[in-house]
């Protein structure tokens, strides 16, 4: 095997990894390592989002046969994720590099924080939304501005999504989490035909980022099993230090750039 695609296999099982042992994007670990590799931010966000499309279909079939999974909840997300999405490539070709780079690191600070201090959103007891209707239509925009962030960033949409569904909907992080990963699969497909369709990647990115995300669906699947042997302390631990070290790289990547 070509030693540029073993690395890409061990990246993509390692962010795998990490998405089913902590439930985070890849994008945490793969844009960094890619920054590192001599990437641009551009192209490590396309690797990202493309990883996404694999791990996030493996990790939805197993929510859904675990009946985590609201089928009906996710298309709707999915719907406005296909719309948001589809901006992500105009996005990422009009703004500055270290402009997107400093709000990715931000980003993941506060979910550094987030976890540090186990800062949980709380769920609205008393919903404000309650006609079918404007409930599918609030799954739907928070599609849409999700898919315009988090793609754009090449992270996970649970960060945006967990706190405006608990608020208007009243839906549990445990309901909005496999609802978020579902949503994935459409704003990451939608993401990456606006990337290529506005020359943000290429086919080289194109090739990188199979090899990542097929390596990081059986990364996925020992996250889920490390995750049943270890201790919530060692769990927690663990989780801190790779949000710690992916912005240390990040911020690293962006001074010497």
């Amino acid at each position: 095997m070509d030693w540029g695609i073993f690395s890409y296999v061990i990246i993509g099982l390692t962010s795998g990894i990490g998405a089913g042992f902590f439930g985070m994007g890849g994008g945490t670990i793969i844009v960094p390592v890619m920054l590192t590799l001599g990437y641009s931010f551009e192209h490590a966000i396309g690797i990202s989002v493309m990883q996404m499309m694999f791990s996030s279909t493996f990790g939805s079939i197993i929510n859904y046969k675990k009946k985590l999974l609201n089928i009906s909840d996710g298309i709707y997300a999915g719907i406005g994720g296909l719309i948001g999405a589809s901006f992500s490539g105009l996005i990422l070709s009009v703004i500055d590099t270290k402009k997107l780079t400093i709000l990715f690191l931000i980003i993941t600070f506060y979910s550094f924080v987030k976890y540090a201090f186990n800062i949980k959103y709380s769920t609205n007891a008393a919903p404000p939304i309650k006609s079918q209707f404007y409930q599918r239509l609030i799954l739907i925009l928070t599609g849409i501005i999700t898919g315009i962030f988090a793609i754009s960033l090449g992270i996970g949409g649970g960060l945006l999504m967990v706190p405006i569904l608990g608020y208007y909907l009243g839906y549990e992080s445990k309901r909005v989490v496999p609802l978020g990963l579902f949503f994935v699969i459409f704003s990451s497909i939608s993401g990456t035909i606006s990337f290529q369709n506005h020359n943000v990647i290429d086919a080289q990115v194109l090739h990188t980022g199979i090899y990542i995300g097929v390596a990081s669906i059986l990364g996925v699947w020992l996250g889920i099993k490390l995750i049943q042997i270890s201790s919530p302390k060692l769990h927690r631990m663990a989780l801190l230090s790779v949000y710690g070290l992916s912005m240390l790289v990040t911020a690293y990547n962006l001074i010497t750039s």
